[in-house]
Formats: C-alpha cells, structure tokens, sequence
C-alpha cells in the first residue's frame, strides 16, 4: 500500500507541475510576451505600404526655390527574372550609374570599374530574388537605361534634394543624408534644425490579406493619410547672399585669407539677408565633400573680436554715466603696467589726453583700460551679458555655441584690461553681429532669424521679430552711433569711407590665442558696422582667418566691408545724404 501511495502522490506532483507549466506559459504567451506574438500574427496577416510624403522646399524672400525636390528613381533587380549574365548586365548600366564626368575621363574608370564589380556582386547574389542596384538614377538614364530592353529591372519613383542655385548659402542651408535606419534626415543648417517641419510624415495603408497573400475585399482595412512637408520662406535676399559670396571669395584670393565669413542682418528684425563662408561645399555632393566644411563658422565657431568690441565697452560706460563723452583719458600717455604684464598700443604711438570718440577713432588700448576701469568689473560684466555675450542668440540654425564667458568671479584688473580691447574671451560672428544691431536698432536686442514664415498648405504661419531687451538708452544708442561713424571718417581706413553716406563702424585685428599664447604672426582681421548710420537698413560683419597680405583689418577685412556695404546702398536705392 506504501508503494502505490507513494506512486500517486509522484504522479499527482507531475501532473500539478505539468499544468502550473502550462499555465505558466500561457501566460506569458498571453501577457508578458502577448504584444510581439500579435504583432507578428498580424504582420502574417496584414499587408502594410507606405506612402511617402514629400519634403517641403526652402524659399528665399522672393519664393524663389534655394532647395527643392526632383524625380529620381532606384534601380532594382528581380534575380529570378535576370536571364543575362551579371557580368554583361554589370558592363551595359555602370556608365549611366558613374557619379560624375564620362565613361572616357581617365579620372574616372577607376569609378567605373568599382561601379562594375559592385553590380555584378548583387547580381550574383543566391540567396535572395530582390536586390538594389543604384539609387537616385536621373529620369534621363532611367530612359536609357530602358532602352537596354534587360529583362528583370525594375523602377520605383523617389525623391532627391535639388539645389537651383548650386551651391549658394550651402551652409546656412545644409543638406539631406540617410540615417541608420536609411530614411532621409536632415543634418546641419537649416535642414538639421526645421527636419521635422520639412519632413513631414510618411502615409500608411494597413489592408488584411488571404493565405495568397492578396487582400480580402471585406477584410479589415486602416489608413493613414501622407502628409507633405512644410516650406520654409527665408529673410535671405538672393541677390544679396549673391553680392556677398562673390565679393568674399573675391577677398580670400586677394588677401591670401584662410578662410572668411560674412552675415548681413535686418537690425530692426534681425532677419539673416545673406549668410556666406568660404570655403565652402556642394549640398547635392555632400558625401564627396570634406566634413569639415559641414558646420558653419559664423554659429559653430569661436574667436576673439580684437577691437570690434571696443564699440559694446563705450556704449556701456556712456550708458551706466561712468564716462561722459568729453573726458579726457589720464593715462594715455604712454604703455600700462599691470602686475607682471605690460600693455601697449597696437602700433605702439600714443595720443595724451585723448577724448572718448578720439580713443575709438585710434583704435587706442591704453583709452580703452581707462574707460574699462571707469565702468568696473561688475557693470562692464553686466552689460557684456545684456549684449548677449556668452549666450546663444537662438538663431535657426542647427550646431550653435554659445561662446566662452567667465563667470564674474573669475576676472581680475589683468582680465578687465584685456578684455577692454576684446581678449580674453571668445565669440561667435552671429553674437557680434546681433551686438552690433543693437546698437543700431536703438538699444534694444534683437533675435535673429533666417525663416521669415512657414507655408503649411494653405496656411501661412508668419515668424515675429523677437525683441529680447534693451541693453543701452536711446540716446546712449546714438552717441556711441556718432563715435561709429567718426571712426570710419577719421580712423585707420579713413581711405575706405563713401563719399555722401554716413556708415557707422569699427575695425578689429585679433591675435590667434595658441597653446597658451598669441600667434605673433597669425590673425583673425574683422570689421563690423551698419549703414546708413542715421536710418539703419542693414547690418554687416566681415571676418577674414589669417589674411596673408596684410594683418591688419583696415587694409583687408575693412575693404571687403565697404564694397558690399557700396553694393547694398545702390542694391537697396538709398540716397546719398
């Protein structure tokens, strides 16, 4: 009896656990994991297509297309209907496949081959019945290539960027590349910013099919309907981004510059009119370009400003009564000393009892410690911040910095004096440039903007100028306007000034700081200033990396300033005064 006890309650356990098993499992198949298996059931039996929506284009303010789309398609093949060898087929479509120039340039038959061998490698492929062979064919050598009468390809419609005017504004603008994922994403300018208003969503069509894989009539059907992308409407004014790019590229070969930039901007909206470095890329060659190209020096990189800033150190001083405009500077007779460092003019002359506008007018750095130590280490820190220093303007643009800025503590009377004659801390050109429009819109500080309105269908979703707040008085505005303007009368490029127009502005030749040092020889030349002074219509800042021909800022940076600035004038029709 034992036994047979035994041997039931053996049975009895194995039962239990047999079903405690089976539950457990239902379970999970039901619960924990129940999402997946029903998802995977339904892709079984469920056919989903999606439908492709179009980016939206990029406009200048005129509605003339800067980016839109164009037809192309992608090339692929049915393995199982290819009757001609890989190799023929391989041979016949890689020169309507090459990237660039003929089948005859020498340059390119190394392309050409790779181009062959990589055809013939999907061709030869066993395991599968569909493969891509090229995308992005042109609706040209599609015809073409359908002319070949090659049994087993086939065409499916898509979309690529297209740029009218090449490649004006190429970094403002950015360009479309593929993600990991391989769906078109939009990287750097203003593609990398607006992506998700350009992109607009993908449609979706979720039919039930049969066991044959054809869609039941009655059967269960979802849809989602495509929705295109945005448009973009820019500031941008294509014929002065045009003015600016030929006379800046002009400049770098003439002065034998590294690299240079220039923005003009709206001072009242701060509307971005034109926006151009150099070098610069092709957005629609974007793969085939260097990488570094890619960000935009004038929002992703920073310098120091040399003397420009001298114009946001008076303006303050003026502003908070720390100096009147008639003062007399008492130590500008000769170098200053401070702790282990002594500091000196940039040509090394000095200008005793020199007035406000005339410590401007010669560029003075010993002037510029006066008024520095006048306005004190707290107000001059305050008023550098109020100019946005330090701080991103919010432009939008994808890949902005925000500039370097010590916190108040950590400056000292070395750092004040410095700083003075703008060194010791670094900028971005769209902050000095938006400094300066400040002072130009009379004391009040503007967000700049490239996207002037959205187009969203039939509805229009226009972008209001952003006024952030006034950093100086009215009247503070216009004295340090008038100390612009002598600057340009008087000044180091005096012999640049045009003749019947008020133009307010200032020069400014920065060292290249390096492993703890200044490059003696390298610079960074500038110059920013905004015409015409009495009614201001645009603002300019001009920077020129390492001009060879001359270091100095009036005799390369300041040259550049004033062709474009005799351009506008005639472009805008503004009258001499």
């Amino acid at each position: 009896m034992d036994v047979i006890h035994w041997r039931i309650r053996i049975v009895s356990i194995f039962f239990v656990a047999f079903i405690a098993v089976i539950i457990y499992r239902l379970f999970y198949w039901q619960i924990i994991d129940g999402r997946r298996l029903s998802m995977i059931a339904q892709s079984q039996y469920f056919s989903q297509t999606e439908i492709s929506s179009s980016r939206g284009e990029i406009l200048s303010s005129d509605n003339f297309p800067l980016v839109t789309n164009k037809r192309v398609y992608l090339l692929y093949a049915l393995l199982n209907k290819i009757k001609r060898t890989p190799a023929d087929i391989a041979q016949k479509l890689a020169p309507f496949l090459i990237t660039k120039g003929t089948e005859d340039d020498k340059e390119n038959k190394k392309e050409l081959e790779a181009i062959e061998n990589s055809l013939k490698n999907k061709l030869e492929q066993q395991d599968l019945v569909w493969a891509a062979l090229a995308r992005k064919v042109s609706p040209e050598n599609k015809g073409k290539i359908e002319a070949l009468e090659i049994e087993g390809l086939g065409y499916e419609g898509e979309e690529t960027r297209f740029y009218p005017e090449a490649s004006m504004a190429a970094q403002l603008l950015g360009f479309v590349g593929k993600n990991q994922e391989g769906r078109d994403v939009g990287y750097f300018g203003l593609e990398g910013f607006y992506d998700l208003e350009l992109r607009g969503r993908h449609g979706i069509i979720n039919q039930e099919k049969d066991a044959g894989n054809k869609p039941i009539l009655f059967g269960s059907f979802l849809s989602r309907e495509k929705k295109d992308g945005q448009t973009l409407v820019l500031h941008l004014d294509r014929s002065v981004q045009f003015i600016v790019e030929e006379k800046l590229q002009k400049a770098i070969s003439k002065y034998g510059a590294k690299s240079g930039s220039v923005v003009v901007l709206d001072p009242k909206t701060g509307g971005v009119l034109a926006l151009a470095s150099f070098p610069s890329y092709d957005p629609a060659q974007y793969f085939e370009e260097d990488k570094d190209l890619f960000k935009n020096p004038l929002i992703a990189e920073t310098y120091e400003p040399g003397s420009t800033a001298k114009v946001f150190v008076v303006a303050a001083a003026l502003d908070n009564k720390s100096i009147n405009e008639d003062d007399l500077c008492p130590i500008c007779t000769g170098p200053v000393k401070i702790d282990k460092y002594t500091i000196k003019t940039w040509n090394d002359e000095y200008h005793p009892n020199s007035t406000i506008t005339e410590i401007v007018e010669n560029s003075d750095n010993i002037g510029m410690i006066f008024i520095a130590r006048e306005l004190g280490i707290d107000a001059f820190w305050e008023y550098f911040k109020k100019f946005g220093f330090g701080e991103k303007t919010n432009i939008d643009l994808q890949e902005e910095v925000s500039g370097v800025f010590k916190t108040k503590d950590e400056w000292g009377e070395i750092d004040l004096a410095t700083a003075s004659f703008g060194q010791g801390f670094a900028v971005t050109g769209i902050q000095m440039a938006r400094g300066v429009a400040a002072i130009a819109n009379d004391g009040f500080l503007v967000e700049p903007h490239v996207v002037a309105k959205i187009l969203d269908g039939k509805r229009e979703i226009n972008i209001k100028p952003k006024e952030i707040r006034r950093v100086i008085k009215s009247e503070s505005a216009k004295t340090i306007t008038d100390i612009m303007v002598n600057a340009v009368d008087k000044g180091e490029a005096k012999w640049l000034k045009i003749k019947g127009y008020k133009i307010a502005g200032k020069t400014g030749t920065a060292q290249i700081p390096v492993a703890g040092h200044y490059d003696e020889e390298k610079t960074i030349a500038s110059f920013v200033g905004f015409a015409p002074a009495d009614k201001p219509r645009f603002v300019i800042l001009v920077k020129l990396e390492e001009p060879s021909s001359s270091p100095w800022a009036a005799e390369t940076a300041a040259p550049l300033f004033f062709e474009i600035t005799k351009d506008l004038l005639l472009y805008y029709g503004i009258q001499p005064d």
